[in-house]
C-alpha cells in the first residue's frame, strides 16, 4: 500500500466553522455551495454566555490565561481530509479561542488550511498569523474577510440582500484566485 496520499483524498475538502451572529456560518455555506466537502459547526461543551458584554470579558480572560475551551464537536476522520477551510468571526482582534482548540487538537500537518473571516469591521487583527502559527507544517492558502455584523451596536445577521450577492460574488472570486474552482 503506497503512503502517499491517493489524488481524491488529497482534494477531500472539509469546512469547519465557529459562527454566533450567523454571518461566519453564511460565509461557510457559500464556500461548501462552490467546493462542496464537508460542513461543522465548532460547538463547545461549555456555550459561552449569550450576553454580549459577558463573551467578551470571558474570551478577553480565556485569550490572557491561553485556555482553550474544550470542544462538543468531534472529528474522527481528520486524515482523510486534504484540504481544511477553518472560519471564524475576529473576537478582540485576535483567533477566538474555540478555534485555537480546534486547530491545537487536530494535526493539520501536510494538509492545506484556507482561513477565513468576517469581522466588525475591524479586519482580520493578528487571527491569520496566528493559524499559521498553529499549523506550521500546513500550506496555508490566502484567506478571505468580510464584514459581517456588529454585536456591540446590536447589528447581528447581515448575510441578505444585496450584502449576500456582494459576498458571493467576492468569495467566487477567491476562490477562483487559489485555485479551489
Amino acid at each position: 500500500m503506497s503512503v502517499e496520499k491517493t489524488q481524491e483524498e488529497s482534494r477531500k475538502i472539509l469546512i469547519v466553522y465557529l459562527s454566533r451572529t450567523k454571518n461566519t456560518k453564511a460565509v461557510a455555506e457559500m464556500i461548501h455551495r462552490e467546493v462542496g466537502g464537508d460542513l461543522v459547526e465548532l460547538e463547545l461543551e461549555t456555550p459561552y454566555p449569550e450576553n454580549y458584554r459577558a463573551i467578551v470579558d470571558q474570551v478577553a480572560r480565556e485569550n490572557e490565561s491561553g485556555y482553550l475551551p474544550p470542544l462538543k464537536t468531534k472529528i474522527p476522520d481528520i486524515a482523510s481530509y486534504g484540504i481544511v477551510f477553518v472560519g471564524f468571526p475576529t473576537w478582540g482582534m485576535q483567533l477566538p479561542p474555540p478555534m485555537k482548540s480546534f486547530l491545537n487538537q487536530y494535526n493539520l500537518s501536510g494538509k492545506t488550511v484556507i482561513p477565513f473571516n468576517t469581522n466588525a469591521g475591524y479586519g482580520i487583527g493578528s487571527s491569520f498569523e496566528t493559524v499559521k502559527e498553529l499549523c506550521p507544517n500546513s500550506s496555508i492558502l490566502e484567506g478571505y474577510s468580510t464584514k459581517g455584523g456588529i454585536e456591540r451596536n446590536g447589528v447581528l445577521f447581515v448575510m441578505k440582500g444585496e450584502k449576500e450577492i456582494e459576498v458571493k460574488s467576492q468569495i467566487k472570486g477567491w476562490l477562483k484566485r487559489i485555485g479551489m474552482i
